[in-house]
């Protein structure tokens, strides 16, 4: 009886496979287009990085990290750089793409005529965002590596916690998408963006805020993803970044189940 029963409540491997089949249609679909996209997204934190974190950076000179450590003032920017790279192409394809894909062009009410499920199609969705998040993630690391601002050994452990940051804001994003309403909404998504961009320990240590603003920009996920990040490329975890991951993987898991139950509310009436 067992035997019977606890496969089908274990079914990872029909939920695995349906849930690659949406990603394998959404690379399928690519266009050359796109690929201009997914360019100009990668340059964005690169011309950062070169900006700021090596120009105005040679006016400023070395930062102090909160546990006491001294780096230069690019070899602070740019695990930021990376944090903002993930955040920006999960959200990309979680909110903009999979609004329009479930709102106007009812993609996922044709998906949904087969056995895939509302939750599998956001597993799906998240997939493909991670696919952008690691094209952008990994040739950001070599830029990196290449300028010196880490090593090769620390890059490598890196690329697993930009995996992570993405899954966290792509999920994020799916549950924001199946809230907003119309295209207008998005505007208010942006703002939130590049304030999570600007105030997230980003291009200034958040000890040189006012503490009620300190302890708002640690809570924020981005914060949270820098910090983690930039302990890894700077060699200086501790445990800290146990609290980073914790808190990234229960982001991830209640976007996910805001996605999949909101989807099944407005897909499956």
């Amino acid at each position: 009886m067992v035997s019977l029963v606890m496969p089908r409540l274990l079914s990872f491997e029909g939920t695995g496979r349906r849930a690659a089949s949406v990603t394998e249609r959404n690379i399928s679909t690519l266009r050359s287009a796109y690929w201009v996209v997914m360019v100009s997204g990668f340059l964005e934190p690169v011309l950062y990085l070169f900006s700021i974190g090596v120009g105005v950076g040679a006016l400023i000179g070395d930062i102090t990290l909160p546990g006491g450590e001294v780096v230069g003032y690019a070899e602070f920017v740019a695990p930021a750089m990376l944090a903002a790279s993930a955040m920006t192409g999960a959200l990309a394809e979680t909110t903009f793409n999979f609004f329009g894909k479930m709102k106007f062009v009812r993609l996922y009410e044709g998906i949904l005529a087969t056995p895939v499920r509302p939750i599998e199609i956001a597993l799906g969705e998240l997939a493909w965002a991670m696919v952008r998040g690691v094209i952008y993630s990994a040739a950001f690391v070599v830029i990196m590596t290449l300028m010196g601002l880490t090593t090769w050994g620390r890059a490598l452990a890196m690329l697993p916690a930009t995996l992570l940051v993405g899954l966290a804001f792509g999920a994020l994003g799916m549950a924001v998408a199946t809230i907003i309403r119309s295209w207008q909404d998005f505007d208010l998504i942006a703002a939130g963006q590049f304030a999570l961009f600007l105030f997230s320990g980003t291009f200034v240590p958040p000890t040189a805020y006012p503490a009620v603003v300190r302890w708002l920009i640690e809570a924020t996920p981005l914060y949270r993803s820098v910090d983690l990040i930039r302990a890894l490329s700077t060699g200086t975890t501790g445990w800290l970044q146990l609290l980073d991951v914790a808190y990234l993987l229960v982001l991830m898991t209640v976007g996910l189940t805001v996605a999949g139950r909101r989807m099944q509310k407005q897909l499956c009436k």
